[in-house]
């Protein structure tokens, strides 16, 4: 009889070991999250952007938003070696071509400025990025 009890009590705790590890989030999923957590705030980043206005702080906030969409590509970059093979693949593809055209859309902002028409570079810049946002990484599926 006493092996009975010490069965049982070993079969409750392989079963709660295995119900415990299988309730963990794999890396995959952790990655998944981070990609699109970083990458809906990309979004916000990008939908902020495209909404300033010519004020004295403009500059401040443009700058402040450009880093915050910097860490979230970081984020991005960093969970990408824990995705599967495909989601990588595609992950990284759209990472590196948005990133592309930011430095684009940047060094054209950088290398010509104009005070007279500072406001509509500005603006066009940030138009660009929003498309730019649009065909790279809003397709990936975070669903």
């Amino acid at each position: 009889m006493s092996r009975v009890p010490k069965s049982l009590a070993v079969l409750a705790l392989l079963v709660s070991i295995f119900v415990l590890t299988s309730c963990g989030e794999s890396s995959q999923e952790k990655a998944k999250t981070q990609v699109c957590k970083a990458r809906l705030d990309i979004s916000k980043q990008v939908k902020t952007l495209s909404e300033l206005t010519l004020s004295t702080n403009i500059l401040t906030e443009a700058k402040t938003g450009l880093e915050a969409i910097g860490s979230d590509l970081t984020t991005i970059k960093d969970a990408q070696s824990n995705l599967e093979p495909a989601r990588k693949e595609q992950v990284q593809a759209a990472t590196h071509t948005f990133e592309t055209q930011v430095s684009s859309i940047l060094s054209e902002l950088v290398s010509k400025p104009s005070l007279g028409k500072l406001e509509m570079q500005l603006k066009s810049s940030l138009t660009q990025l929003a498309s730019s946002y649009e065909k790279a990484l809003a397709p990936l599926n975070c669903s």
